[in-house]
């Protein structure tokens, strides 16, 4: 709602206009740029000064300047995009930091005092959880306070996720601004070149437009309507709105529906560097002994640690061990008591401490039902997980993180009652309401949900004999599934995944498997499955598959599996012969290859160079290593 101050200067710069005016009207609408600014800059202080760790707009918010570390971003990346799944580049990624890489600031991504041409659109690519919305949130909040950026005019962040509710209507660039900026509303961007405007384009990886470069027909009008695919592709492209900057931030799986000849300036947010975790437990915990012990749990399994390059599984594995140690502690005091008592030592009922991502993941889950039973007197039951895990499981399946009223409504989730859902699991599954623009529901974390796909997974087959693949076909109704039948199809599916988008949603589903791990989930299964003859048959399987045509990353993913599935058979014969130093002249089959690659990109020791020489010259050889070669630093 304009003032009636702004009023009264959009009817007297009117006067001025059609009086010829025009170094007057200049004068008037400089104010009125000022008023426009002021507003916006109020208005999303308002919105992006506070941060929820976690979770959606339940618990406790915090201050973002109070809490924000600067990430690891680095200048340039792959020119090609990466289809690898994205703890395969993290992993990447954790052995190649600090590699004649360039790093660069988040708020200078626009400066380029070394190149002639300038930079009007950036890339920022991240794998999902790693930082690229809290990025964004820090750069506008910086710009909003005056403190950064102060040459930029105006910052417009356009969440793709929100305007995706917009597909199917026509507008026109301005009307799209003030629909999500109604305080701009009058704002006239085009009047002079110095004007400088700055788009943030949050979220390509959660857009359903289609984005068509190529077909959509050239629209340099901002009053006039058009599509919003066309709106977007021709800002992207210039021809609306030449002058403005365009911030475009996605998972790395996406940034291929940006063509290159659109992008000047690519960036890559790598997370938190070794350091940087440390220091992220150590803010988290002010008790140092207890985060002297975080430290060295998680320091303890190779894998764990690096996936703590990503914030949000900081957050899950903090919030795992720190509740771990609270019941060692409670278990040991009340052992204690005992003891000194009866003067007879008891055993202590200490968890073990996880050890492989499946385990991790279900002491998260678990402790999540235990908080939603004391704080919101709701019990998580069977209903729950298999309304929510479908919605994971098909939305996984489509490649999607972002889902609408419309994906609830599919599977059978009362979109009135999707609150409930976010409101007893709110490190779970949150709601956000946009804008302007309506609600839209995600997991709070792409790991979150393919955990959830997995467990929907194994339930499902509980409870009607069948494969979750097979849930919507006829073919097989009068056919009982077994778990055997499950674990085979998902490696199959898996392996035949061209971007490894079911990689991780494989080694859960594989962990959840075993027995060992079940009584953490109690209740939840109706069966108790004797799964010692599926569990031979899926090891021998994937065994089988290892030896077969396979990519190296999916060779690699497998030997993850195996490691969900407590095989360490193949790894330990190869460490054997790696001690030896027998490699040189042995004759492996493809799976001992892409054994020696998962030992040597596993190892404790950091790949500064990597030593072809010492292994036999076979292209069998060259192919199962490239990973290797790839994630050393000097081959």
């Amino acid at each position: 709602m304009c003032s009636i101050k702004e009023s009264a200067l959009h009817i007297t710069l009117y006067f001025l206009r059609d009086m010829k005016q025009d170094k007057l009207a200049d004068t008037l609408e400089d104010e009125l740029i000022l008023i426009h600014q002021r507003q916006l800059k109020t208005n999303l202080k308002r919105k992006y000064q506070c941060v929820f760790e976690g979770i959606a707009k339940h618990g406790d918010s915090t201050l973002l300047n109070n809490i924000y570390t600067d990430l690891y971003i680095t200048l340039g990346g792959s020119e090609q995009v990466n289809t690898e799944h994205e703890v395969r580049q993290i992993e990447v990624a954790f052995r190649r930091a600090d590699s004649q890489e360039i790093q660069v600031e988040c708020t200078n991504l626009f400066e380029a005092p070394d190149q002639d041409k300038d930079i009007r659109t950036v890339l920022t690519k991240g794998v999902a959880g790693i930082g690229k919305s809290v990025s964004v949130q820090k750069f506008v909040l910086d710009w909003a306070e005056e403190k950064e950026n102060q040459d930029i005019s105006f910052v417009f962040p356009l969440p793709f996720r929100e305007m995706n509710l917009k597909e199917e209507e026509k507008q026109s660039l301005m009307s799209l601004i003030s629909q999500f900026f109604p305080e701009t509303k009058g704002l006239n961007l085009t009047r002079r070149n110095q004007f400088k405007v700055l788009f943030i384009l949050d979220g390509l990886d959660e857009c359903r437009l289609p984005l068509n470069f190529e077909g959509n027909e050239t629209w340099r009008d901002v009053s006039s309507p058009a599509s919003l695919d066309v709106l977007l592709t021709n800002l992207i492209k210039g021809n609306l709105l030449p002058s403005a900057l365009i911030w475009i931030t996605t998972r790395p799986a996406a940034a291929s529906k940006i063509p290159p000849d659109c992008i000047d300036r690519l960036t890559e947010i790598r997370g938190f560097s070794d350091a940087q975790k440390e220091e992220y437990f150590r803010k988290r915990f002010t008790d140092e002994n207890q985060a002297n012990k975080i430290v060295d749990l998680v320091k303890q399994s190779k894998s764990l640690f690096i996936m703590c390059y990503i914030p949000v599984f900081c957050w899950i594995t903090a919030t795992v061990l720190q509740n771990i140690l609270n019941i060692k502690e409670h278990n040991d005091l009340k052992n204690a008591k005992i003891v000194d008592a009866s003067k007879r030592p008891q055993e202590s009922n200490t968890e073990d401490t996880p050890k492989t991502l499946t385990q991790m993941y279900t002491h998260f889950l678990r402790f999540q039902i235990q908080q939603s039973r004391r704080k919101y007197d709701v019990s998580w039951d069977q209903g729950t997980i298999l309304s929510l895990g479908k919605l994971a499981f098909q939305q996984l399946e489509r490649n999607n993180l972002i889902f609408y009223d419309t994906d609830l409504e599919a599977c059978g989730i009362d979109v009135s009652k999707a609150s409930v859902y976010s409101g007893m699991c709110t490190q779970i599954f949150k709601e956000e309401t946009g804008i302007i623009f309506g609600t839209m529901y995600c997991f709070v974390h792409l790991s979150i949900q393919e955990f959830i796909a997995a467990l929907y997974a194994h339930l499902f087959l509980d409870l009607n004999n069948k494969s979750v693949f097979d849930q919507e076909s006829t073919e097989h109704d009068n056919k009982s599934e077994t778990l055997t039948d499950l674990l085979k199809t998902a490696v199959d599916k898996a392996l035949e995944s061209d971007n490894g988008h079911l990689d991780l949603f494989l080694r859960f589903l594989l962990g959840l498997s075993l027995e060992s791990n079940r009584p953490l989930l109690r209740g939840l299964f109706t069966q108790q499955d004797s799964s010692g003859q599926s569990y031979k048959e899926i090891v021998q399987y994937i065994k089988q598959k290892l030896d077969s045509n396979l990519s190296p990353e999916r060779s690699i993913n497998l030997f993850h599996c195996l490691n969900e599935l407590n095989d360490h058979t193949l790894v330990k014969e190869i460490q054997s012969q790696l001690n030896k130093g027998s490699l040189s002249s042995a004759k492996l089959s493809p799976a001992q290859w892409s054994a020696v690659a998962f030992v040597l990109l596993t190892s404790e020791e950091e790949l500064e160079v990597f030593d072809l020489q010492k292994f036999k010259k076979s292209d069998e050889c060259f192919f199962r290593l490239l990973e290797v070669v790839k994630t050393s630093k000097r081959a």
